[in-house]
């Protein structure tokens, strides 16, 4: 079956396209309905292989993913997308509330988490504020941060750790959206002590009680991925900071 096009929502949409894989017509014409109307062209497809060609052929602006689809796991599609270098914004709204269905669909490259029943109003603030983070500021002048060995080019969206003892060179390292914009707003502030919520306001774009696991999870996830180099100092029962002051260098 073919993905389903929303009449008149196309890539001449204001807000650009979204992808909403949804086997559940209800819901997904409730998406729909509401991503229209705040400017965004909708593509619908009802399984996961026509997510992932849709994806593929028209390059989203983001992508709006159920988990329980009827021909594979919404968590597996992120997966295929993150191994495939696709780092289109993926935001998931299943009815899956477990923490471990979170926690695994943030670690594979989802970059929010919004659990059935939801607010329409709720998932469209959502979706801009992932956008907002996906697209951020670049860099004045083409330099980078450095925070310790961990080197952060914010114009180019990229980060890669110094080569420690016996290693021969610098590491690249692949970061979700969200992962990075958390790094760069860590190491922008050095020294200073975040709380969670402050956080989930500055870089999520939102504030919650509820959401403090989910700022856990994305510095569990960037301190696995950068390794011994991670910076992110945990003060506990307060939150987190970026332990070394950064410096402006220009790229080597």
């Amino acid at each position: 079956m073919a993905a389903h096009d929303d009449a008149g929502a196309d890539r001449g949409a204001d807000r650009g396209l979204v992808v909403v894989v949804e086997d559940e017509s209800v819901i997904a014409d409730v998406i729909r309905r509401y991503l229209t109307a705040a400017g965004f062209g909708v593509r619908w497809c009802r399984t996961g292989q026509e997510g992932l060609a849709a994806v593929r052929t028209d390059r989203p602006t983001a992508v709006v993913l159920d988990i329980g689809l009827p021909d594979m796991d919404g968590l597996d599609l992120c997966r295929r997308l993150r191994e495939a270098g696709d780092w289109t914004p993926v935001l998931f709204v299943t009815a899956r509330d477990e923490d471990v269905d979170r926690i695994l669909g943030l670690e594979l490259g989802g970059d929010d988490y919004l659990v059935k029943p939801f607010n329409p109003r709720e998932l469209v603030a959502r979706l801009r504020a992932v956008l907002r983070r996906t697209g951020g500021p670049a860099a004045a002048g083409g330099t980078t941060l450095q925070v310790g060995r961990v080197r952060i080019d914010p114009g180019r969206r990229r980060v890669w750790v110094e080569p420690g003892p016996g290693e021969p060179a610098p590491r690249p390292v692949d970061l979700t959206a969200t992962e990075f914009d958390l790094l760069v707003h860590l190491a922008r502030h050095p020294g200073r002590v975040f709380e969670r919520a402050g956080l989930l306001s500055s870089v999520w774009g939102y504030a919650s009680a509820a959401g403090a696991r989910t700022v856990d999870v994305h510095v569990a996830a960037l301190r696995a991925k950068l390794g011994t180099a991670s910076p992110i100092r945990t003060v506990r029962g307060v939150g987190y900071s970026a332990e070394d002051r950064p410096e402006a260098v220009s790229p080597r």
